[in-house]
C-alpha cells in the first residue's frame, strides 16, 4: 500500500516529520548544501507521479515501469519485511560500529531517520535529501531490514539485551576474519534490481554517517526473476539445491520456529538472524565426480532428491541400506548431519551466493551468505552447526570464514521507527 503525501489545500506549511528528522539527516548528508537540501525537500512534498522513463527530456509517449520494477513490498507491518518476503535478485547485509559518542538519544534518532527513508524507498520514493530522487523510482520488490549487535542494545537500555544476544561458541572448522563479522547495527538490503539496491545502500549509508561508522559490506545473488518458477529452490555455487528443508511462512509452524515468544518485551515479535559467510573452494570441487558429490550432500545433485527418494521434498530414509547393507544415505552426509530428532533444533534458512575477486594463486573467490532466522539461536542454530561442525563431508571444500549474531526487532506501525520499543 502506498501513502501519497499531498501538500494542504490553503497552500500553508504544516511542521511533518521529515522537518523534525533534518536535522539528523542534513548531518549524514556530509557536504549537500542547506540549498540543496530545501530544494529536495520541496520537490518530495510535490505530488507523486506515475512513474515513466527518467529524465527531464523523457519521451511522453514512453511507457511505465515494468511490471517487476513497480513491485512494492510494505515497509510497516507487524514484522520486518525482507524475513518471509520471496527472496530478491540481489540482497547486500551492511554492518556498522557505533562511534564512541552514540548514546541512547543518539541510536533512537538514528533509527527514526533510517526507518523514515526505508519507507519512502521502499515505495519508490526519494529519500530525505536525496541527490538523485530519479533512482529511487524503481522499488523492483526493495526491502530494508534492521538488526541490533550486542553493543548497540548495551547502549540503548542494558537491561535489555536478550541472553541469546552474543558471539555463537567457537567451532574446530571456522576460520573467522572480523573483517566480515559481528557489527553493532545490521542493514540487509534486497532487490530485484542491482541499481535500486545500490542506491538504497548508499542514501542509508549517509543516514548513519553522524552516528556510526562503516564495517564491512556483503552481497550476494540469486537467479534472476522471472528466470526460474516462483518458489524454486535455490541452487548454491556447487551447484547444490540449498534449502529444501524449511518451515512455510504464514503457518503456525513457522511462528513457532522463528518470532520471539518470551524475553525482553521490545524483542516480542521479532527474531534472531545468524549470518555466516561460507567461503567454498571450488577448485577442488570441481574434481570431484557426481556420484562424490551426491553422497557428500545426502541429495542427488541434478534435482536435490534424496538418495532415498524421487523428488526434491520426499522425506529421507536414514535407515535405509544398500546391497552391501551400508546406509544409502551417509551417516556424515550433510543432510543427515543437520538432521536432528528434538523439535526444537530447528531454523529458518535463505541464502545468496557471492562471487568476488580471486585472491593470488586461486581460480575463484566464492561462497555462500548464510542466513538462519529462528527465535534463539543458542538452542536451535548452534546445536545443528555443532553437528555439522564435528563430522560433514562437506567440511573437506568449505570453510566458515564471517559470523554474527543479531536481533532483529519487530516491525512498527506508520510513524513510528524500528526498535522503539527497546526505547520505551
Amino acid at each position: 500500500m502506498t501513502t501519497r503525501h499531498q501538500p494542504p489545500a490553503d497552500g500553508s506549511h504544516r511542521l511533518s516529520r521529515r522537518h523534525l528528522l533534518l536535522g539528523g539527516a542534513a548531518a549524514g548528508v556530509g557536504a549537500v548544501a542547506a540549498v540543496g537540501i530545501d530544494l529536495a525537500i520541496q520537490a518530495q512534498d510535490t505530488p507523486d507521479k506515475p512513474h515513466t522513463t527518467s529524465g527531464t527530456n523523457a519521451d511522453p509517449g514512453a511507457q511505465p515501469v515494468s511490471v517487476f520494477g513497480a513491485q512494492t513490498e510494505a515497509f510497516f507491518g507487524v514484522h520486518q519485511a525482507g524475513i518471509t518476503t520471496e527472496p530478491q535478485t540481489n540482497a547486500s547485509y551492511l554492518a556498522f560500529d557505533l562511534l564512541p559518542g552514540t548514546d541512547r538519544s543518539g541510536i533512537q534518532r538514528m533509527m527514526r531517520i533510517l526507518s523514515d527513508d526505508a519507507d519512502r524507498l521502499t515505495r519508490g520514493r526519494a529519500a530525505l535529501a536525496d541527490t538523485e530522487p530519479e533512482l529511487a523510482e524503481v522499488a523492483a520488490r526493495l526491502t530494508i531490514t534492521f538488526g541490533f549487535g550486542p553493543e548497540l542494545v548495551r547502549r540503548a537500555n542494558h537491561a535489555a539485551v536478550p541472553e541469546w544476544l552474543r558471539p555463537l561458541p567457537p567451532y574446530s572448522k571456522d576460520a573467522l576474519d572480523d573483517a566480515v563479522s559481528h557489527g553493532d547495527l545490521l542493514v540487509h538490503v534486497a532487490s530485484d534490481d542491482p541499481l535500486t539496491a545500490s542506491h538504497a545502500i548508499r542514501m542509508l549509508t549517509k543516514d548513519t554517517r553522524a552516528f556510526a561508522s562503516h564495517r564491512w559490506t556483503q552481497t550476494g545473488f540469486r537467479r534472476a526473476r522471472g528466470s526460474e518458477k516462483s518458489g524454486t529452490t535455490m541452487r548454491n555455487l556447487f551447484g547444490q539445491v540449498d534449502g529444501t528443508v524449511n518451515p512455510v511462512p504464514g503457518t503456525a509452524d513457522f511462528d513457532g520456529v522463528v518470532w520471539v515468544s518470551d524475553g525482553p518485551k521490545w524483542m516480542l515479535g521479532g527474531t534472531s538472524l545468524v549470518l555466516r559467510r561460507i567461503a567454498m573452494n571450488l577448485d577442488t570441487w570441481d574434481r570431484v565426480d557426481r556420484v562424490g558429490r551426491d553422497q557428500a550432500v545426502g541429495r542427488r545433485m541434478s534435482d536435490g532428491s534424496p538418495l532415498t527418494g524421487k523428488y526434491e521434498h520426499d522425506e529421507p530414509d536414514f535407515e535405509a541400506k544398500n546391497t552391501l547393507g551400508f546406509p544409502v544415505i551417509s551417516e556424515v552426509s550433510h543432510i543427515r548431519r543437520a538432521r536432528t530428532d528434538n523439535p526444537k533444533e530447528r531454523i529458518y534458512r535463505r541464502g545468496y551466493n557471492y562471487d568476488d575477486s580471486p585472491e593470488a594463486g586461486t581460480d575463484s573467490n566464492a561462497g555462500l551468505l548464510f542466513l538462519s532466522y529462528q527465535a534463539n539461536p543458542m538452542t536451535q542454530f548452534a546445536p545443528i552447526q555443532q553437528r555439522l561442525d564435528e563430522l560433514d563431508l562437506l567440511n573437506e571444500w568449505i570453510s566458515h570464514v564471517g559470523s554474527g549474531v543479531y536481533a532483529i526487532p519487530p516491525g512498527c506501525s506508520e510513524g513510528g521507527y524500528i526498535g522503539e520499543g527497546l526505547f520505551a
